[in-house]
């Protein structure tokens, strides 16, 4: 990947790295991290990905995350809609991407699903892996077991070289996720909005989630394929990265067939 540069919106320094050629073969990939990565935790895969596809990769660490500027509070319930409407969008329009191939990871993958619900026309398919539509009981059991880990087991430690504020990052997610009132949580209502088509990656033995998070995305969304991979945890693309990269090959050529919405 190339090496990092940092744009500025609103004031706020965001860090981005580009991988592939200048001008891909197909739309460009915007990878949308998990809640507790950046940058930096996709290690080689954005160039393994624009290999497998031909495609530039676009690769950048939410606010507070990474080399990004921190958050100025800490993030709320409506935190996966923030960074849809506002950051998404302003990222995309300083870079000049039209109609992206939106690739998500976990908490990127739900943005990547809103931002493809509330802006239909201006997406071109959506790779969401291990992605969450609502709170399962599952979820709430992992986010406790990775507490644990990041207080007692080393966790911290693990994660403290890919982040600024390390305990911004981990609590603001920990918490808000372990909240109470966040238990109802849930974005299917806005899935049947989504033309684009969809791949939804998910491993038999994810740590936060059943397959159901999947299986919802395909009973709201046609264009749904699903991939489910057996002995794979919540990381598939760091599990089962040929499969994943694959799969991703398949849906690119599939996109460059399609024509765009005139």
């Amino acid at each position: 990947m190339n090496g990092p540069e940092f744009i500025v919106i609103d004031g706020r320094r965001i860090e981005c790295r580009f991988a592939g050629p200048p001008a891909g073969t197909g739309p460009d990939i915007v990878l949308l991290h998990e809640g507790l990565g950046s940058i930096a935790m996709w290690k080689d895969f954005p160039e393994r990905l624009a290999a497998a596809t031909g495609c530039r990769v676009l690769a950048y660490s939410r606010i507070g995350h990474g080399r990004s500027s921190p958050r100025d509070t800490p993030p709320t319930a409506d935190y996966h809609f923030e960074e849809s409407r506002r950051w998404l969008p302003a990222l995309l329009d300083e870079f000049r991407i039209e109609r992206p191939l939106l690739y998500g990871h976990s908490d990127g993958a739900t943005i990547a699903l809103i931002h493809a619900a509330q802006r239909p026309a201006a997406v071109a398919g959506v790779v969401a892996i291990a992605p969450h539509v609502k709170v399962e009981d599952v979820t709430i059991a992992g986010l406790a077991n990775a507490r644990s880990a990041y207080l007692n087991a080393g966790l911290r430690s693990l994660l403290a070289g890919y982040h600024d504020d390390v305990d911004a990052v981990f609590w603001g997610w920990n918490r808000t996720w372990l909240d109470p009132a966040f238990r109802g949580w849930n974005i299917e209502q806005l899935l049947p909005a989504i033309t684009a088509p969809v791949l939804a990656i998910q491993g038999t033995d994810d740590e936060y989630a059943t397959l159901e998070q999947i299986k919802s995305i395909a009973r709201a969304v046609p264009t749904t394929e699903l991939l489910v991979l057996n002995a794979c945890r919540h990381s598939p693309h760091r599990d089962q990265p040929a499969a994943v990269l694959a799969a991703s090959q398949r849906l690119v050529a599939r996109l460059r067939l399609r024509p765009a919405p005139a």
